[in-house]
């Protein structure tokens, strides 16, 4: 699916009221193992962004980062909750991935936001939320193993705030997440620093000590980049 700059999210004193009056259906799959993306150069949100090109100085969204700090190979997955490839990798080979590489100390791994569309911002907000209920991998995961519920409901609102309330959270609370521009914002640089330094392309892309791989990759084909690394 194509989505571009200017349509991929929406921003300013808009966004708090489109989140609480509802949330539009914004899921598409690709027939192949990730979903594309591109960008029209154009800013939304009317901010200069002082940008770095450096993979290991993320813009407006602090890592969340599994395993080993002193791992000798680093794996970044920029990821959206809406794409299917990217719950396909999360889900049937995440698990695989994180026992053979993560937990022996090999791999460094954090998953950022690419956020293509407002329900993509609606988890990441809430699984980065300043709440005690908020735990970023669970919360993601809930939200990729009942994405083909919430991402095509009438009332998608209804249905995340579900899934916040089934990993601890109140319906308040899960609306206060909803609420932090800040962190709204940061999203958006995340995802244009993704677009315009990282070469971005599509969901899921890795990058394994910076070499960018797109797509779905098994368990086996990431072997291939990592172990001569190590």
């Amino acid at each position: 699916m194509k989505i571009s700059r200017r349509t991929a999210m929406v921003t300013g004193a808009s966004f708090g009221a489109l989140l609480l009056a509802g949330c539009d259906n914004a899921a598409n799959s690709e027939a192949t193992n990730q979903t594309t993306v591109t960008s029209d150069n154009t800013s939304t949100s009317g901010e200069e962004i002082t940008r770095t090109g450096d993979l290991m100085k993320p813009l407006g969204f602090e890592d969340r980062w599994l395993g080993d700090e002193n791992a000798k190979v680093t794996v970044i997955e920029y990821a959206s909750p809406t794409c299917p490839h990217c719950m396909n990798f999360d889900l049937n080979v995440f698990p695989e991935f994180k026992k053979t590489f993560i937990d022996t100390g090999k791999v460094r791994f954090t998953l950022r936001p690419f956020s293509r569309s407002i329900l993509d911002a609606v988890v990441f907000m809430v699984a980065a939320c300043d709440d005690p209920a908020a735990d970023y991998y669970p919360v993601i995961k809930s939200y990729y193993e009942t994405m083909r519920s919430w991402a095509v409901s009438d009332n998608a609102k209804a249905e995340m705030a579900q899934v916040a309330i089934n990993n601890g959270f109140t319906q308040e609370r899960f609306e206060a997440c909803l609420t932090n521009q800040e962190l709204f914002k940061g999203l958006e640089k995340a995802r244009n620093q993704a677009l315009e330094e990282f070469g971005l392309e599509a969901t899921p892309t890795f990058y394994v000590n910076g070499k960018k791989l797109a797509g779905v990759i098994s368990v086996e084909e990431f072997a291939k980049e990592i172990e001569p690394l190590l």
